[in-house]
């Protein structure tokens, strides 16, 4: 018996620990809420907050635990019918039938199984007074903050923050909240507000110090951030020079801080700490259509290349895999150079060396510029450049035609859309003009081309979307044989009218095809999402071709139709699949079908 005692006495210890824990562990914790004549998003928004009746959620499992939850909660619960206007609620939590504000964390129960929540909200009080002062002329309090408006917490805050950012527009940084008093008459059910502010002295922009671990050149940096030194303080200046140094695509964090205590000279010194995006992206695209074949198109970026933030993007395109047509494809190359000019300009290279195979015209390009752009805003910029083109053609004016400019392209884009992918409100405009000026017997002209889109959403959730485009373009100057093909406008395919095969349009010549002095396209859509991912599109494209530089009545023109599906991938844009028939016009025969990623405009 003697050999069975060590056994014994810790199978006691064992019951013995077990014991212990039992009493202070939770099985299952009944909780209710009981708030007669609150408003049920009130209610709604309690069930949602309280730490107690989200016990289970938040893994509350012992007494101290519920009972330090249900403390929490008066405050939190108050606080809620606060925002709401509700000044003289009553909140009651009682754990196992005892109050939690009486119960002493030093003699918690064993247990506790149920927990009942009681609120009395009261009845809703306004403004009496409401008043903000010291306060700049241009600033703008929130109406709801009035005498005779529902009281609630939220407008005396949104009141004191439009009250110190009106200072902190006018040039006082430092403004800040000094004191504020609120009074509630219960007999009277109003709410005295009033919120003193402290402006602080008016302040100039002082320096900038860089930080953090960048590769990028501090001269650079200042360059394109243009920071504001010597001017007076304004948020939105600051705002601007993250936004430029943002827009170069170098950089994967900006931070630019205010120093807590301004100079004695009064200047306000910023950090600006960065942190650099990987140097190189590689990036592809497909695209399949029933007479073209495949279109693989790759990019290649390399940011910082000199160490001035610029971007270095090498893009190449393989097309008409598969097609009717015969293999050809693009080499193109762009160097960006933001600290050149200064804030929002840059200066830029490009190059490009291009073959071109089509049913009516074979071309070779090639072409070397450089230029200079503008952005006005994130949503409008505009860009120049000046260069040389050589283009060498076949087509139905003859073989081995040889093309020399000097050109001089300039382009501007609008872009209001809400989403470059998936629109479903707003416009974008891109306007281009581009005069060339020929030598070595090429003939001089001026070439224009607009594309214009509109969108607008129905009903709730951008559910149903009417969208537009129209497309115009005209050259202007000499004829259409004494011009390079790849200048002059043809109509059909994924880009101007689904439906009729790609380029079938254009201006009899010879027995075959060459393009017009002048393009005029239209095309509307309906979209319609049958769930939050798969969306229906009926689409019909027109569009037409003229020998002249507008458009005259006896032009050739064509349409299709047709109905298409959208699956949405998230941030890449929908999945597009359209299929779409010839509806006027001789040029196209049959079912034509569209694969891409994002919408068709």
């Amino acid at each position: 018996m003697r050999g069975s005692r060590p056994q014994a006495f810790v199978k006691y210890c064992l019951l013995g620990v077990i014991a212990a824990a039992l009493p202070s562990s939770l099985a299952a914790l009944e909780t209710s809420l009981s708030a007669p004549g609150a408003p049920q998003d009130v209610v709604e928004r309690i069930e949602e907050t309280s730490s107690v009746l989200t016990a289970d959620e938040r893994g509350l499992d012992t007494p101290l635990e519920v009972l330090s939850a249900a403390l929490s909660d008066y405050r939190t619960l108050v606080q809620i019918l606060y925002d709401e206007g509700y000044f003289s609620p009553v909140v009651s939590i009682k754990l196992d039938g005892r109050e939690a504000a009486d119960i002493s964390s030093l003699t918690v129960p064993n247990t506790i199984n149920r927990a009942v929540i009681t609120v009395n909200t009261g009845p809703t009080f306004t403004f009496g007074t409401a008043i903000v002062a010291p306060v700049t002329p241009e600033t703008i309090l929130p109406e709801e903050f009035a005498p005779g408006k529902l009281a609630t917490t939220g407008a005396i805050q949104q009141a004191a923050s439009a009250g110190v950012q009106g200072w902190r527009d006018a040039g006082h940084a430092k403004a800040q909240l000094e004191d504020q008093t609120v009074i509630a008459r219960h007999a009277q059910r109003k709410l005295d507000a009033e919120i003193d502010l402290e402006p602080g002295p008016r302040l100039t922009f002082g320096k900038m110090f860089i930080k953090g671990d960048t590769d990028v050149r501090h001269h650079s940096i200042n360059k394109i951030a243009g920071f504001p030194s010597g001017e007076v303080y304004s948020p939105a200046d600051i705002q601007k020079v993250g936004t430029r140094l943002r827009r170069t695509g170098t950089f994967s964090i900006v931070s630019i801080e205010e120093h807590e205590t301004p100079n004695p000279d009064g200047t306000l010194d910023f950090d600006a700490t960065f942190e650099d995006m990987p140097k190189r992206r590689l990036t592809f695209g497909v695209e399949l259509a029933s007479n073209a074949g495949l279109d693989v198109t790759a990019t290649w970026t390399h940011r910082n290349v000199f160490r001035r933030a610029e971007r270095l993007r090498f893009e190449a395109a393989l097309r008409n895999i598969g097609g009717t047509e015969d293999l050809d494809g693009r080499i193109g190359l762009r160097l960006d150079q933001p600290d050149r000019l200064g804030p929002d300009d840059n200066t830029f290279w490009s190059a490009l060396l291009e073959r071109r195979n089509t049913d009516n015209y074979n071309v070779s390009i090639a072409s070397l510029a450089y230029g200079a752009r503008r952005t006005f805003s994130d949503r409008l910029y505009a860009e120049a450049s000046a260069g040389f083109q050589w283009s060498d053609a076949d087509d139905a004016y003859g073989s081995g035609r040889k093309f020399r400019y000097f050109i001089i392209p300039t382009r501007s884009e609008w872009d209001k859309r809400d989403s470059k992918v998936s629109a479903t409100r707003g416009f974008y405009l891109d306007a281009q003009i581009m005069p060339f000026v020929g030598f070595s017997g090429t003939d001089t002209g001026i070439r224009l081309f607009a594309d214009t889109r509109a969108y607008t959403s129905l009903g709730t959730g951008g559910r149903l979307v009417l969208a537009g485009r129209a497309q115009i373009g005209s050259i202007i100057g000499p004829s259409p044989s004494n011009v390079t093909p790849d200048f002059l406008f043809f109509s059909g395919g994924a880009g101007t009218v689904r439906g009729q095969p790609f380029e079938s349009l254009g201006i009899p010549v010879n027995g075959g095809e060459a393009g017009g002095k002048s393009f005029l396209g239209l095309s509307g859509e309906v979209r319609g999402k049958i769930t939050d991912t798969i969306s229906l599109v009926g689409f019909y494209d027109f569009g037409t071709v003229d020998t002249s530089s507008f458009i005259g009545s006896g032009a050739e023109y064509h349409s299709g139709a047709g109905l298409g599906v959208r699956y949405d991938l998230g941030g890449f844009g929908p999945l597009r699949v359209d299929l779409a028939l010839p509806v006027q016009g001789d040029t196209g025969d049959g079912l034509q079908f569209y694969i891409g990623i994002g919408q068709a405009f």
